[in-house]
């Protein structure tokens, strides 16, 4: 089973945006040896939990220090740009490194905060669903019409409900559907998705990733332990307060004061994740099928190795070798 990445540059409590930023290209290195597919860069604004870093320019930043994994955005967000200004962006990174740019184009502001969300878009409200597609239509018009070139981007359209999954099978665009968010809406969408789809120059059948959250340690309460700031994460985009505060440590976390109901209602989505031991994330992405696209990277003695989260790996080294087969790209 082909595995990619979803970069969120997640900030912990205690560091900076900086540090974020500070082993991007190493990372994108280390996915490639792994045998990666892709790695794709969220667009995210005014957080104090997730970096805002333009995924246009870490694609650039780790193309130059790789050869061979498929780099871009997931996503960029049309209403927040002049779809011209995102064709001629990703046309030139497509130009500069041929074959490895990949444009995943989302709607969401990037931003629980409504002033910021005004200001990306020049005082303008939530995009209708109308105002949507003809962003997206445009972004694809100025590729053709603008872009020079022998290599365009690989476009996709990032979705989380059935309305998203139609629009990218009325497009013929291959779609990136978050499981990560709304794994609920999954399994319809992409079979309204893959029954409705129209072949189009930029796909000629349906293509589907699968985005989901992915937590691999030695045992299952070590795998609990280390996804407890997603846990906590995850309540806080529930209740539109995830740019408030930085990212936990699993410490914090595991002391964090739950509800009844929001204990309930997150033991539901980790049901629909990839959480625990490397047998039972195998199991789970083995039933997703197709391609998988890892929103969280994690793996066993994590604190030993320093990494920050949401970059520690899912491979098939130092003892994960039964998770070879879904991780050999």
């Amino acid at each position: 089973m082909p595995l990619s990445a979803l970069e969120l540059a997640m900030i912990q409590a205690g560091s900076q945006p900086a540090d974020a930023l500070r082993d991007t290209a190493a990372f994108a290195q280390e996915l490639e040896g792994l045998g990666y597919r892709r790695l794709w860069y969220a667009e995210h604004h005014h957080s104090l939990s997730v970096g805002a870093f333009p995924p246009a320019m870490l694609t650039a930043h780790s193309a130059t220090f790789t050869s061979a994994i498929r780099l871009g955005s997931g996503g960029v967000l049309a209403p927040n740009h002049a779809p011209i200004s995102l064709a001629e962006q990703f046309g030139t990174l497509a130009a500069l490194h041929p074959g490895r740019i990949d444009m995943g184009i989302g709607r969401g502001p990037g931003t629980f905060d409504e002033a910021t969300a005004r200001a990306l878009r020049r005082g303008a409200g939530p995009a209708t669903d109308a105002e949507y597609r003809q962003d997206v239509a445009a972004i694809l018009s100025s590729l053709v019409d603008e872009i020079v070139g022998d290599t365009l981007p690989e476009p996709w359209l990032l979705a989380s409900s059935a309305a998203g999954a139609a629009l990218a099978a009325e497009l013929g665009l291959p779609i990136a559907f978050a499981h990560h968010i709304r794994p609920q809406n999954t399994a319809e969408a992409l079979t309204g998705y893959r029954a409705a789809f129209i072949p189009s120059r930029w796909c000629e059948r349906p293509r589907s990733l699968v985005s989901v959250l992915a937590v691999c340690a030695e045992t299952e309460e070590e795998a609990a332990w280390q996804a407890g700031p997603f846990r906590v994460f995850r309540d806080a985009v529930f209740k539109g307060t995830a740019d408030a505060h930085p990212f936990c440590t699993p410490a914090d976390a595991a002391a964090h004061p739950f509800t009844e109901e929001e204990r309930d209602v997150l033991a539901d989505f980790r049901t629909r994740q990839a959480v625990g031991a490397p047998e039972t994330v195998a199991r789970h992405l083995a039933q997703l099928g197709g391609f998988v696209w890892i929103t969280w990277l994690t793996r066993g003695r994590c604190s030993q190795r320093g990494v920050r989260p949401g970059r520690w790996l899912l491979s098939s080294r130092s003892g994960w070798r039964c998770l070879a087969t879904v991780s050999s790209g």
